[in-house]
């Protein structure tokens, strides 16, 4: 998905809906707390399932069914080490992303959290 620079604005072209399809399933990939907590410490570096879980609070299953999710997705990668596996951030660009989406929240301040459709109320 190719976003224009803002001087182009004026005339937007479309984006081929398989792009939009496809950023979409990726911002749905980082639409859960307990996964944006997952990358958060694989940024501080490599983690074994056993650490995120003491970290997180997490259950093991629960730990290890989102690390697939973001595996699958191509966000995180794994290797063996022993008998476990090491799990580190696949792409650095992540962090940029979710540093611009740090930026947005902060410059949009509780509106995403109470919105009607998507915040918090809404999940409940």
């Amino acid at each position: 998905m190719t976003m224009q620079p803002l001087e182009d604005a004026a005339t937007p072209q479309p984006v081929e809906r398989s792009a939009l399809t496809a950023a979409a399933c990726m911002f749905r990939s980082l639409g859960d707390p307990a996964r944006l907590a997952i990358i958060q410490h694989l940024a501080l570096g490599e983690h074994r399932v056993a650490d995120l879980t003491a970290h997180l609070g997490l259950a093991q299953s629960t730990v290890s069914a989102h690390l697939a999710c973001l595996k699958d997705c191509g966000l995180v990668t794994s290797r063996p080490v022993g008998r476990a596996s090491v799990f580190s951030l696949a792409r650095p660009e992540l962090l940029t992303l979710l540093s611009a989406a740090e930026t947005l929240l902060a410059a949009t301040g509780d509106a995403v959290v109470l919105c009607p459709v998507y915040g918090e109320e809404a999940s409940r």
